[in-house]
């Protein structure tokens, strides 16, 4: 019998595996439910990531990229190899010093620039969905709730917008930042005008300071906050006023009850 691996797994995931190990894999699958379970996921997380990143991967190859010009280039940089290695040891006396001087100025972007950027994103490719619009529908909630608040490993409510005019479509879990826990949830909600908005969570950043931010990101009008528990950006493309409401009671009813929140951000 196979033995089926972890890498196996993976491959199986990519759609590499020869097929006579597919065959084992999905024997392996079909009599353990919980690897089926992660696999799918992975699987999931994939497909989303490939529907994110499609654009850039269509996009023609450059023609610095071209295989002759990079060999071109490769030896032209071997007959300037000693200068540059000359050129290196009297220059680091140089770069050292001025590091520290240019410092702020390499700083990576904010984790709330980055975290916006995913949730308007993740807005951009499931809002224009229709019969995928979600992974588990609003008639299913009380298993969206604990599956999500599992995944995020925190208690995650389905804000009630009603009175906002918007009703829960459902929501799905997709690939988050690193930093904060990696893992990511999206909450969808339509308004009778077909009109949309999304909530997109993950846990807390490591320092879980409380932050407030209201952005205009591509096209669309983002508001961030983040506590000692989650992070969370109300994404959509309703007038300011509007979405400032939708934003603030998405606020009130995620924090209800936490510590330390602080004040959501009022413009």
């Amino acid at each position: 019998m196979t033995q089926i691996t972890r890498d196996m797994l993976m491959a199986y995931c990519d759609g590499q595996l020869p097929e006579s190990d597919r065959l084992a894999v999905e024997a392996h699958l079909a009599a353990n439910p919980e690897a089926a379970a992660e696999v799918a996921l992975i699987q999931r997380q994939n497909d989303a990531i490939r529907t994110m990143f499609r654009p850039a991967g269509a996009e023609p190859v450059s023609a610095r990229l071209k295989p002759r010009r990079l060999a071109a280039e490769i030896g032209r940089r071997r007959t300037r190899r000693w200068g540059w290695a000359v050129a290196a040891v009297l220059l680091v006396g140089v770069g050292l010093g001025a590091g520290w001087f240019v410092r702020p100025l390499l700083e990576t972007r904010p984790p709330s620039a980055t975290l916006i950027a995913d949730a308007v994103n993740a807005h951009t490719v499931y809002v224009a969905e229709n019969r995928h619009a979600v992974e588990v529908g609003s008639d299913d909630s009380e298993h969206l709730t604990s599956w999500l608040s599992n995944r995020l490993d925190t208690t995650l409510g389905m804000p009630d917008l009603q009175a906002q005019g918007f009703a829960l479509v459902g929501g799905r879990l997709l690939p988050g930042a690193p930093n904060a826990g990696g893992r990511a949830a999206q909450l969808m909600y339509e308004n009778p005008d077909k009109q949309r908005v999304t909530i997109y969570v993950t846990a807390a950043l490591p320092d879980g300071q409380p932050a407030y931010q209201f952005a205009s990101h591509e096209g669309a009008e983002a508001f961030y906050w983040a506590n000692a528990r989650i992070t969370c950006t109300v994404v959509g493309t309703l007038p300011e006023a509007q979405m400032k409401a939708v934003a603030e009671a998405v606020y009130s009813q995620l924090t209800e009850g936490d510590v330390s929140t602080g004040r959501p951000y009022r413009g």
